[in-house]
């Protein structure tokens, strides 16, 4: 007779197969005072996120707004603030209209999910971040996966097809690689085969570019009426929240037709605060993504020295293979032990036989946070933990 944990028996069995294979994850909450680590795991890549000037735009915000947003964008959720920073964003990256969403990820859903449909073709990167992945599912349009920073087969793909209408997605900076995506040539192939571009920017908004204006006011793309721009608020900008950006007829047809958009709690006030704030203090301080950048350089510096290989960042993410997730974890945590908090990304986060370490630069890093990063990194070298083969694992 089952008494009911059969079900439960059988989510055990799986526990136990990840944990083998080095995949069981753990949630471990920070302490408000810190824990004396340095933190170089976060994608605080412009140290926003304990500024007191965002905090005392959400204070404001809260006391004036109240905590939460009271329901969706369409009902009661859209306010004075989610419009001023709508405005923002779109003068700041150069966008003719733009859209407030409560989550990057959930502005991925409604970008890329919306503007396709079970009729069109959908072009995306190997690499591309696990939101773009299930918003092309959850679209049912065709989705073709093509070689990563491949804009041969890009075109390709978009000649050979019977689909009316396209996208082509991609990361700007994808999240773990930290390699900038080629989107001139990504445009001019979708552009010639009248297809949507479609360029997540949130590992590049506030870092790549002028200012930070993002991957795609550097590739001169800003403005380009095909082209679609997803962001997210959590990261340089130190807030919470998503965006997409656009031309006007592709943020009425968000409005009208986002299932993502429609039905979910807006953004409260006190983020969107914050992430106004964010915004201006970049276009008053343009040298932050300046700063971001050198933190990088520096980082990778730091890591090659070490022994340890590390590819060229576009922005602030570093990223070092490892191959074997468990030589990751050890890795992660013989840093952690020597006072510094890198991040270790495993399978499913990154193809079986890639897990690595990955390093995010701030702008507001210092030369003791090199040298406490370079003896952290040494003792890891020391251990003799890389396991990685360049051409795939």
């Amino acid at each position: 007779m089952n008494d009911g944990t059969a079900a439960l028996a059988r989510l055990r069995a799986r526990a136990a197969e990840r944990r083998e294979a080095g995949l069981r994850r753990a949630l471990r909450p920070r302490d408000a005072a810190g824990d004396g680590l340095l933190d170089l795991a976060s994608n605080d890549y412009l140290g926003l996120t304990r500024d007191p000037r965002l905090a005392a735009a959400a204070a404001r915000a809260a006391h004036a707004w109240g905590t939460g947003s009271t329901g969706s964008r369409l009902v009661t959720g859209s306010t004075r603030l989610h419009a001023e920073l709508e405005e923002a964003l779109g003068a700041f990256t150069g966008a003719a209209s733009c859209l407030v969403f409560s989550s990057g990820y959930l502005a991925n859903l409604g970008a890329v999910a919306t503007l396709a449909h079970r009729d069109a073709l959908i072009v995306s990167d190997r690499a591309n971040h696990a939101s773009i992945i299930d918003a092309a599912r959850l679209s049912r349009a065709r989705v073709e996966v093509v070689p990563h920073r491949d804009a041969a087969a890009v075109r390709k793909v978009l000649a050979d097809r019977e689909e009316t209408d396209a996208l082509v997605v991609t990361d700007a900076v994808f999240s773990v690689d930290g390699d900038l995506a080629p989107l001139p040539a990504l445009h001019a192939a979708a552009r010639d085969h009248g297809a949507l571009l479609v360029v997540d920017e949130a590992h590049a908004l506030g870092v790549v570019g002028e200012a930070g204006r993002g991957a795609v006011h550097a590739a001169g793309l800003a403005g380009a009426p095909d082209v679609v721009i997803t962001a997210t608020l959590s990261k340089s900008l130190g807030a919470q929240g998503g965006a997409v950006l656009g031309a006007p007829e592709v943020i009425q047809t968000l409005v009208d037709t986002g299932r993502s958009f429609i039905f979910d709690t807006g953004l409260a006030p006190p983020p969107a605060a914050a992430a106004l704030e964010a915004v201006r203090l970049l276009g008053k301080d343009p040298g932050l993504a300046e700063r971001a950048r050198a933190s990088a350089a520096a980082v990778t510096a730091t890591v090659r020295a070490a022994g340890l290989p590390a590819g060229e960042p576009a922005a602030a993410v570093v990223s070092v293979p490892l191959g074997n997730p468990h030589h990751a974890t050890a890795a992660a945590a013989a840093c952690a032990e020597r006072g510094v908090r890198l991040g270790c990304f495993r399978p499913p986060s990154v193809p079986v036989g890639r897990s690595c370490l990955r390093i995010t630069a701030r702008a507001d890093l210092t030369e003791g946070d090199m040298e406490r990063l370079g003896t952290a990194l040494a003792a890891v070298a020391g251990r003799h933990m890389l396991d990685y083969d360049a051409t795939g694992g």
